[in-house]
């Protein structure tokens, strides 16, 4: 057993020196992918924070009604949100919604594609599935360490923590979805005719949709389960408060807080789940 133990294999020593080598040699594009995401929250927050509330609330429900074509729903999104208003954490819930929006934006546009390319490739996806297994189980507080040390403090390194925890989540049911095209649509689009191209956009791609939508879905979820865990790296929202009451033991607030998180996530579900037929 000593033996053993002396001969560890440097997992450890291999990540730090990688990730060493990737802050000295890859500062351009750390700093350019800073700067977008930068941008990108900045533009988000300004859209849910400089109208009054009331104003996105309306948004947002007419959004939902649009979505789902039931008036219950557009009246839960409502009330729920002017529940958030009633106690107090309209900022922090902006600030949450702009995390999952960008941490959604980012997933979806690396995701869906991915998720095309590896249905197509099934070695490619072989390949991946590892990948994405360790992305899924590595602890998200892991992903921290890399996101401080690369972009610092703020909501960046919450952002980034948060993509490549979600992200397995659109690749996998992207895949599933193209993967799950009935063979005798492919078949007949190919007999008439249809280019690799027709065949993606109007064969795979609609019969998709299901799938693609439950990963938009997942993302949302998981995204806004992670506010949190972003908020021990310095980013703003619904996590913050939670952080605050576990350090000061403080019951009444950590409830208030977590109770705010449920409704916004049951909320963030009715809104974009699949309309019934």
């Amino acid at each position: 057993m000593d033996w053993l133990a002396e001969h560890k294999i440097p997992i450890g020593d291999a990540a730090g020196t990688t990730f060493d080598w990737l802050q000295t040699h890859g500062a351009v594009v750390f700093d350019s992918f800073a700067i977008a995401m930068e941008w990108l929250i900045e533009s988000l927050l300004a859209v849910l924070q400089t109208p009054h509330p009331l104003i996105v609330v309306a948004v947002l429900a007419g959004l939902t009604y649009a979505l789902q074509r039931r008036w219950q729903t557009a009246l839960l999104v409502v009330l729920g949100f002017l529940f958030v208003l009633n106690q107090g954490y309209w900022e922090e819930t902006t600030e949450s919604l702009t995390l999952v929006i960008a941490a959604c934006v980012v997933c979806m546009g690396i995701g869906v594609p991915i998720g095309i390319g590896a249905a197509h490739r099934p070695r490619l996806y072989a390949w991946m599935r590892p990948i994405l297994d360790l992305m899924q189980t590595l602890p998200p507080f892991v992903y921290l360490i890399p996101a401080i040390v690369f972009f610092g403090i703020g909501m960046v390194p919450g952002l980034l923590a948060t993509v490549i925890f979600v992200l397995p989540a659109p690749i996998r049911l992207t895949h599933l979805g193209i993967s799950s095209t009935p063979t005798a649509l492919v078949e007949a689009a190919t007999a008439f005719g249809a280019t690799p191209r027709q065949l993606l956009w109007r064969v795979e791609l609609p019969s998709a949709v299901p799938q693609i939508m439950a990963g938009l879905n997942q993302t949302i979820m998981l995204s806004l389960s992670m506010v949190v865990i972003a908020a021990l790296v310095g980013a703003d929202g619904l996590g913050v408060p939670v952080i605050r009451a576990l350090n000061s033991v403080n019951t009444a607030l950590g409830f208030e807080s977590g109770f705010v998180i449920v409704v916004v996530a049951i909320l963030l579900d009715r809104m974009l789940r699949m309309p019934q037929k």
